[in-house]
């Protein structure tokens, strides 16, 4: 069974606010509006859910923020014998990432030409390493195969699925700061 990523884009709002240190929290946008994907690899890059790529998670496990909106709260709590592994993270803090930081875990990755695009494009194998040391290479089935350690910046392409969540999250930020935009996600499988 597959698992799926759900949640919101929360800001406090601190534009025209006469004490911005008394907003609170608006729910934004749900991210079903601007997700549609399933990619495990960014799922265990961000949050450690089906981690199999073996990355150091940038928010794991944090469950839902103490002052999250209600809307939010709602819906979680709506279904909880299919909902788990809520968490959040900032804007503040993704913009800080290393999107070069490598996985801990070594694998095989498999690349092939995409036409539409103009490059090789690659994608995980569960494929076991079979005697082969980073930075091997070989062909197999027409493709290259090669033993490496995937980067966050694989998981989470920068012109990939996530980039519409990532351009919402820095419009906020832009008017409102970053400390007040974050990602609050949950999974179902």
């Amino acid at each position: 069974m597959g698992a799926d990523i759900h949640g919101f884009i929360e800001c406090r709002v601190t534009y025209g606010t006469l004490d911005e240190e008394d907003s609170s929290y608006r729910t934004a946008i749900d991210l079903d509006m601007l997700y549609g994907g399933r990619n495990y690899d960014a799922f265990g890059c961000l949050f450690g859910v089906r981690n199999y790529a073996g990355f150091r998670p940038l928010a794991e496990g944090r469950g839902l923020p103490p002052e999250v909106t209600d809307e939010v709260r709602d819906y979680y709590e709506g279904a909880p014998d299919l909902y788990h592994s809520a968490t959040w993270i900032g804007w503040e803090e993704l913009s800080a990432v290393d999107w070069d930081e490598p996985a801990l875990t070594l694998g095989v990755r498999e690349y092939w030409y995409s036409p539409e695009r103009g490059r090789y494009q690659s994608a995980r194998t569960l494929q076991s390493l079979d005697g082969h040391s980073e930075g091997d290479e070989w062909m197999q089935e027409g493709k290259i195969m090669r033993a490496c350690r995937m980067t966050r910046r694989e998981a989470v392409r920068e012109d990939g699925e996530w980039d519409p969540v990532w351009a919402v999250m820095k419009a906020l930020a832009d008017v409102h700061g970053p400390e007040c935009v974050r990602l609050v996600v949950w999974f179902d499988n």
